[in-house]
């Protein structure tokens, strides 16, 4: 008889003598802790939940998107070729709807940027096309260079898949090129350099600090890496996904400004976070000579994302609901993230005026807090267990932090979103958080100066 435990797995009564022989990958793949968060804040309704950075679910595009599928599949032939099969790299039209795009970001004409749309790739949320592109140039060994602290998701399958992620620091403009040279010039000094294969950077509102990367930086970090780029090119990913999420004036330009002629740097954004993440769809503007190879990988997975989808999201581009939307959510965004920094300013703030600090994002969903030294905002720490009996819960930020071996991880910092909860939720559960913070200040002899 089977024994089914949340519909993941089952015991047997008698269990069997073999097992399944798991790849190397497959070993080395662990659930991510978010996955914990969240089923914490299943289990208890009355928590209040900073730590997913799911999207606001009052905005999102019901309406919209049913007058564009009923217009859809209310006509013959269009529905015939949205629920028909379509193809690997993404559909045609759309591709085209994206490039336009990536040009009116840039204040550029499609003669004036680089590529086009037959560099672009559709994929199935931006995390599966972050994938391949490190299925594609990473064999086990090699390493890739992130920020400190990074997009713990992704910098989580780098491991997985056997790389080594060593670190840059950041600081309130974003990876430092200094320390990226320095370290590049350390592997070419010690004769691997021809493991570094990519660099990778969240370039706007970062996840997890909200930090963006500065517009001047972006041509020197491009600079460096081509500089090193000796036997073979280091890919730049420039994951954008929280570009259009800018809350105030003109976002920076991508990298992809200085990559004229569409070599290094793969440019990935994603109508998740602007529009709806069930659509599940991402795109990338590729550099010519690895588009051939992503299609061929994408093809061995699914021979194309979801057509239907494809076929939506061109729609309200073309109509214009896409950037309409857009618009709506930023001005929703705002007012949430000025919640959330006047409520810190007013609740946490006071409890340690000199030790305490937090980032003020120009866009995106994330507030970074820093909190005293020895403080442990982990799962096993002292400020987790009391959050949830105050009843709020963000990302202890010990999980932002790529597992770089020469490197040690500092406990005492927060990742706060404010994607999901109202306004009033917002305010409520910092008051929350800082109750929490100021009972362990308190136990751990840290007083108000």
């Amino acid at each position: 008889m089977r024994s089914w435990n949340y519909g993941r797995s089952w015991k047997m009564s008698e269990q069997p003598s073999k097992k399944f022989g798991f790849s190397s990958r497959g070993r080395r793949s662990v659930d991510q802790p978010i996955s914990y968060l969240i089923a914490k804040a299943v289990e208890n309704p009355d928590l209040i939940s900073l730590a997913a950075g799911l999207v606001d679910y009052e905005t999102l595009p019901g309406e919209e998107s049913l007058e564009i599928l009923k217009d859809i599949l209310g006509d013959k032939k269009r529905s015939e070729a949205a629920l028909q099969y379509g193809m690997t790299e993404g559909s045609g039209e759309l591709r085209d709807e994206l490039y336009k795009h990536f040009c009116e970001l840039e204040g550029m004409s499609e003669a004036e940027f680089t590529g086009s749309a037959k560099d672009i790739v559709v994929s199935t949320g931006s995390q599966q096309l972050l994938h391949m592109l490190a299925d594609l140039v990473l064999d086990e060994g090699d390493v890739v260079i992130s920020s400190w602290p990074s997009y713990f998701v992704f910098t989580g399958v780098l491991s997985a898949m056997g790389s080594t992620v060593r670190s840059v620091d950041i600081d309130e403009g974003g990876m430092k090129p200094e320390e990226l040279d320095k370290m590049l010039a350390s592997y070419e000094a010690t004769g691997q350099l021809d493991r570094v294969k990519m660099v990778y950077l969240v370039s706007y509102h970062q996840n997890p600090t909200g930090i963006t990367l500065a517009e001047e930086r972006k041509p020197e970090i491009l600079e460096i890496v081509k500089k090193y780029s000796k036997n073979h090119k280091i890919l730049i990913i420039e994951d954008a996904a929280y570009r259009e999420l800018t809350y105030g004036g003109k976002a920076p330009a991508s990298m992809k400004v200085w990559d004229k002629d569409n070599e290094y740097v793969a440019l990935l954004q994603t109508f998740s976070k602007p529009f709806a993440p069930g659509y599940k769809t991402g795109y990338g503007l590729i550099p010519t000579d690895l588009i051939d190879g992503l299609i061929l990988n994408k093809g061995g997975r699914d021979f194309g994302s979801s057509n239907l989808a494809q076929h939506v999201l061109a729609e309200a581009m073309r109509r214009g609901v896409f950037k309409k939307h857009v618009e709506k959510l930023c001005a929703k965004y705002a007012e949430k993230r000025d919640a959330m920094l006047e409520a810190l300013e007013k609740y946490v703030g006071p409890l340690a005026p000199n030790e305490i600090e937090w980032t003020n994002p120009s866009g995106g969903l994330y507030v970074w807090l820093t909190l005293p030294e020895g403080i442990d905002t982990g799962k096993d720490g002292k400020l987790f267990a009391k959050k949830l009996e105050k009843g709020v819960i963000g990302v202890p930020g010990v999980y932002c932090y790529p597992d770089d071996p020469a490197r040690e991880i500092p406990v005492n910092k927060i990742r706060l979103s404010f994607g999901t909860p109202t306004k009033e939720q917002v305010v409520e559960g910092i008051k929350r958080l800082g109750e929490a913070i100021a009972h362990v200040l308190e136990e751990e002899g840290v007083a108000k100066k």
